[in-house]
């Protein structure tokens, strides 16, 4: 049994934390607010800039996952700090970095994405998740530090909630027999990446030494459109199909007037509006693994939301 460190209690650092104590580590989990601690997890409440903190917290670790995403209009002031924080705490502790990362970094591509693509994004979020890649890697490069990233499509699966596509905004409703609203055109072919292969491409690349230096895409299935993702999950619910619309820009945009979160959505609204596909067969090559169906991934989200609605 080694100890592992999963900064973030979101749906990815939950993942990862029951795959890390199904495969028998000790895992402490690093958040702002803490959390109660039971057999296997400690929670601890840190700062995620603080970079003592964060060193003192993994040391004797194998690896430190950074599974953190303060909000989107945020990301500017709060993610340099932090990436700095986790850098230097691997460094000390000597633990292998791991990085949840996401496919902002590419911009609008022709054809789908993978690992070779230059990081090309246009927009401020992309920027800054590209320059932190950047800098971890001149660190590795430099025989300083052991940093790995993974890259995924949008979250799909139990516990992917408000924040999810196919989440909060989305499921609930499927459940209920009522319509729902989409981003951008709900006929064009999206990649949807399970949350828990997340958690399982996590584990693997915190502890493989072959997969340090160099960024992978998490197993994802083949893409369906956003029209097929909900049709699968009504079949999933047992209910009879609901009408699937698109959300109009326009209101959007006005939303975003009074919320800053949704104001960011404009930067990678490309996502939704053309072919957003993903090829995640290097990683399926190089360590075997291959994506969760997506017919399962849908039983398993409607299970998930039932039972929380019983709860």
């Amino acid at each position: 049994m080694t100890l592992h460190v999963v900064l973030g209690k979101g749906p990815v650092g939950r993942s990862l934390t029951e795959v890390l104590l199904g495969q028998g580590h000790q895992v402490r989990v690093l958040s702002r607010s803490g959390g109660r601690s039971r057999d296997g997890v400690d929670h601890v409440s840190v700062d995620a800039t603080d970079s003592a903190a964060l060193t003192a917290a993994a040391t004797g670790a194998t690896a430190l996952y950074n599974c953190a995403n303060p909000p989107y209009d945020k990301w500017p002031t709060l993610w340099p700090p932090m990436a700095e924080a986790l850098l230097t705490a691997a460094e000390r502790s000597g633990a292998v970095l791991v990085t949840m990362g996401n496919l902002y970094v590419y911009g609008p591509v022709a054809g789908p994405m993978h690992e070779d693509l230059p990081l090309a994004a246009p927009g401020t979020k992309g920027q800054v998740r590209a320059r932190m890649w950047g800098q971890a890697l001149a660190r590795h490069r430099a025989g300083a530090v052991r940093v790995v990233e993974a890259r995924a499509s949008d979250f799909v699966g139990p516990g992917v909630t408000d924040n999810g596509h196919l989440g909060g905004r989305v499921v609930p409703r499927v459940l209920a027999g009522k319509g729902v609203r989409v981003m951008g055109d709900p006929d064009q072919p999206h990649s949807w990446t399970a949350v828990g292969d997340v958690g399982v491409a996590l584990a693997r690349l915190g502890t493989d030494e072959r997969a340090w230096g160099r960024a992978w895409h998490v197993p994802t299935a083949p893409p369906v459109t956003q029209r097929e993702a909900v049709a699968a999950l009504c079949r999933a619910a047992g209910v009879a199909p609901v009408p699937v619309r698109t959300l109009p820009h326009a209101v959007l945009r006005a939303t975003g007037l009074v919320v800053p979160t949704v104001r960011e959505f404009a930067e990678v609204r490309h996502q939704f509006t053309g072919p957003f596909v993903l090829d995640s067969s290097a990683y399926t090559a190089a360590f075997g693994d291959a994506a969760t169906p997506l017919e399962q991934t849908w039983k398993a989200t409607v299970d998930w939301w039932r039972g929380r609605s019983a709860g």
